[in-house]
């Protein structure tokens, strides 16, 4: 990165924040933060991808230890929990669980100054105008007395405080819980950290008293074409199909739900309702809403998860993804596009690949499924 570049993106972008609104004392004030920082670039460069099978995944997310010290948390801050979920209608275990989640209960908020960090990868020219935003966002709260500069510490990416809120979601989500005139997500007392994953949770439809998803078993014969977010029906439709918790007894009924199978036929199958599709608006990825709602439960007693993925169960990197998708469509099964998501044109692609095969058609692509197609490409 040029010093050079980055001082005509920051003169550019002064103008841009004033036109937004930042005060010029703020931007004044906050000027030295405009700086470039080369260790943020190395972290986004070097992210790994996600390749783990979701037994992998939750193995890491929701650790003994990680259970332990969420039911001493829970213990210690028992009253402000219940408060909190009282006032915002959220349940109190799941506002711990993304706690436990985003920051271990408040051990890693992360101490990479947030201007710095957005200000690289705002003229890095990666998503620059997204992060654009969230730099404006950033200094509007700086604006309004919320924190200092110095203080508004959090990720390498921006994200900051308990709940690891961007700047723009903490415009909009962020609450004074304990009545001082600031919403301090950053100190160590959580308070408003806490009450804010609720009031985030709660505007995007929580409903108190239901889970997001319930580990099910699925009957023989089971049409794997109905797996997936996009088909949502009555628990009654599944139980007449002949879904079953992994117990064994009925589901009860939570409204509208869908079969998600993350891992495919041989892994673990959930069936997610409403608030699982509000956990997912917090973080996009399927197996962090299950984590949530897992950790929740085990906090409270739960049971741990009865199925888990075969030890050799692969999932592919983007790259790996792209060559399925490539070899499906040479073979006659268009995925619709080559971009290296698994998306609802590739499952229904793989369906198709695997019925004509006499395989299980559950329109997952595994490693193995990426070995079948280059063997039989010869």
């Amino acid at each position: 990165m040029l010093e050079t570049d980055f001082k005509a993106w920051c003169h550019a972008f002064q103008k841009r924040a004033d036109q937004a609104g930042v005060s010029a004392q703020t931007l004044e004030f906050c000027a030295s933060y405009l700086r470039p920082d080369p260790r943020v670039l190395e972290r986004q460069s070097n992210q790994s991808e996600f390749t783990l099978n979701i037994s992998q995944y939750l193995d890491r997310a929701v650790t003994d230890n990680r259970i332990r010290k969420g039911r001493a948390r829970f213990r210690a801050n028992r009253a402000l929990l219940n408060s909190i979920s009282e006032q915002f209608g959220v349940d109190a275990q799941v506002i711990l669980a993304i706690w436990g989640l985003e920051t271990d209960y408040g051990a890693t908020r992360g101490d990479w100054p947030v201007l710095t960090a957005l200000a690289t990868l705002a003229q890095s020219g990666h998503r620059s105008e997204f992060f654009e935003d969230e730099l404006i966002a950033a200094l509007m709260i700086i604006d309004a007395g919320d924190i200092a500069p110095a203080s508004m510490l959090g990720s390498w990416a921006g994200a900051m405080g308990h709940g690891q809120f961007l700047p723009s979601s903490y415009q909009r989500f962020a609450v004074d819980s304990d009545g001082d005139g600031r919403r301090d997500i950053w100190g160590d007392d959580p308070q408003d950290g806490l009450a804010s994953i609720a009031n985030y949770l709660a505007e995007h439809g929580w409903r108190m008293s239901r889970p997001c998803r319930v580990e099910v078993t699925l009957p023989s014969g089971f049409d794997y074409a109905l797996a997936g977010r996009q088909t949502k029906r009555p628990v009654l439709d599944w139980a007449g199909m002949g879904v079953r918790s992994a117990d064994g007894e009925p589901v009860p009924d939570y409204g509208d739900a869908s079969v998600v199978l993350p891992s495919g036929a041989s892994g673990p199958a959930f069936m997610t309702f409403g608030n699982f599709e509000v956990l997912l608006t917090y973080n996009r990825a399927e197996a962090y809403a299950i984590a949530a709602g897992y950790l929740a439960d085990r906090v409270q007693g739960g049971r741990p998860i009865k199925t888990r993925c075969p030890g050799d169960l692969v999932v592919l990197t983007r790259d790996r993804m792209r060559e399925v998708q490539e070899r499906l469509t040479t073979a006659g099964y268009d995925t619709q596009g080559v971009d290296g998501f698994p998306g609802p044109n590739t499952a229904a692609a793989l369906r198709s690949y695997q019925r004509d095969r006499g395989l299980v058609a559950d329109g997952f692509g595994s490693g193995a499924i990426l070995d079948r197609l280059r063997a039989e490409d010869g």
